[in-house]
C-alpha cells in the first residue's frame, strides 16, 4: 500500500490502515533501518499536567494560595 508524502512533509494514512489501529491522533515515531515506525500513542493529558505539577514541587499551601489569589 503506498502513501504519498506532500511538500509540506505531511503523510496521509490509508483509511483501510486507520481502521485498524483505531481512534489515535498522536504517533511515536522512529526509523529502524531505513524503516519509519510508527505507533499509535494515548495522551494522557492529566498526566501530562500532574508530571508538570510534580516538576514544581508545589505544596498544598502554595496551591491554597494560588486558589485564594485567583478568587480575588
Amino acid at each position: 500500500m503506498l502513501a504519498k508524502l506532500t511538500a509540506k512533509n505531511q503523510l496521509t494514512l490509508p483509511k483501510s490502515i486507520t481502521r485498524e489501529i483505531g481512534d489515535s491522533e498522536y504517533f511515536d515515531v522512529k526509523v529502524v533501518d531505513g524503516q519509519i515506525i510508527l505507533t499509535p500513542v494515548k495522551i494522557q493529558r492529566a498526566d501530562a499536567v500532574r508530571a508538570k505539577l510534580a516538576a514544581l514541587e508545589l505544596s498544598d499551601r502554595d496551591i491554597d494560595d494560588a486558589v485564594n489569589w485567583a478568587r480575588k
